[in-house]
């Protein structure tokens, strides 16, 4: 088979959880979805997904990705690759915290000063997140480049899409969040065809999924 020169990877984030509407930090609680409300949205992407052909499927190891899985791609389960590197970022002391409880703690209060810079007491940086999120899509690359992979599906969380699009968009560190049951579909080109090393992949371009505007 060909060696794939132009990925299209499609991360999305999970439906809904009782922790999102509280405003909890959830990170890696394996807090499960909140039904039937996580419902509506996870159908309208998985409308929006319908048709697709995906060569290769990968989602969080994490309850309320699973069952976001097994809605908007129903029978892939059993294919999909279950990857911690995809959990959403350690938030360590502040898990099962709201803003509210926590605002007037000035450790809290630097953490954010920090957008990611620091780590929260017992947790993860944004870099230490990279880290992870870094060897995952070297992993999926990589075996895009064998396989010859054209379109891959990742299901995750929101941190970990947030620093996906940092990388890779080179967005703020505030600006890049998604809501639940929505992502980012990113185009990674392998730079052999441009003039630069084999196995160079570099993002091209990049778009919101489900698609702005489109209908609920």
């Amino acid at each position: 088979m060909a060696a794939a020169q132009r990925l299209e990877l499609v991360v999305v984030r999970h439906g809904v959880t009782r922790w999102n509407l509280d405003r909890r930090y959830q990170g890696q609680r394996d807090i499960p979805l909140l039904l039937p409300d996580a419902v509506p949205d996870m159908d309208r992407l998985r409308d929006h997904l319908a048709g697709e052909a995906f060569d290769a499927v990968h989602c969080s190891d994490l309850t309320r990705c699973r069952q976001t899985l097994a809605h908007v791609l129903p029978g892939r389960e059993g294919e999909a690759s279950f990857d911690a590197r995809l959990r959403e970022l350690d938030f360590g002391d502040y898990e099962g915290r709201t803003w509210d409880e926590l605002k007037d703690d000035p450790r809290y209060r630097a953490w954010v000063d920090s957008a990611g810079r620091q780590a929260p007491p017992g947790g993860e940086s944004a870099d230490d997140l990279w880290a992870r999120l870094e060897a995952w899509l070297e992993g999926v690359l990589a075996q895009a480049a064998r396989q010859g992979h054209r379109r891959v599906l990742a299901v995750s969380h929101g941190g970990a899409i947030r620093e996906l699009r940092r990388r890779l968009e080179a967005t703020d560190f505030w600006e890049g969040v998604v809501g639940q049951a929505q992502g980012r579909r990113f185009v990674i080109e392998n730079g052999d065809d441009k003039g630069k090393e084999k196995g160079d992949w570099q993002c091209c371009a990049s778009s919101a999924v489900p698609a702005q505007g489109e209908a609920h």
